[in-house]
């Protein structure tokens, strides 16, 4: 059976300059179980893991640190990191940092961590 979902591209820069709410993923196209996110990150997030998802973080604009129990990696724009399901991670954000997620559908922005930060229901732009 044929899926009838039409296909249509993706323009990522007009997404992005859609929304300005740092933090809130909003999901911009699904691919088999998982769903291509964007979201802008300001500041530091929250100590967190997936217990089940394995995440891909891609910067379109500006540089991300995330911090791991164990070191520090630095994205820069071009560059993504694939962040395996269990490991505890923090992303810092000095400026604003434009970022690309391609992740399970079931991932919860927090992880295993459910606070005012917790995004359950995600836009859909």
């Amino acid at each position: 059976m044929q899926d009838t979902t039409p296909i249509e591209k993706v323009n990522l820069a007009e997404k992005l300059n859609s929304f300005q709410d740092c933090w809130s993923p909003k999901v911009v196209g699904a691919l088999n179980d998982s769903f291509v996110k964007l979201v802008k990150l300001k500041g530091e997030f929250v100590w967190h893991h997936h217990e089940a998802e394995d995440e891909l973080f891609l910067v379109m604009k500006g540089s991300l640190l995330m911090k791991l129990r164990d070191r520090d990696i630095r994205i820069e724009e071009g560059e993504f990191v694939i962040i395996p399901r269990g490991v505890d991670h923090l992303p810092v954000a000095e400026e604003e940092v434009h970022v690309l997620l391609l992740e399970p559908r079931s991932t919860l922005n927090t992880g295993d961590l459910h606070n005012e930060r917790t995004v359950a229901e995600l836009e859909h732009i």
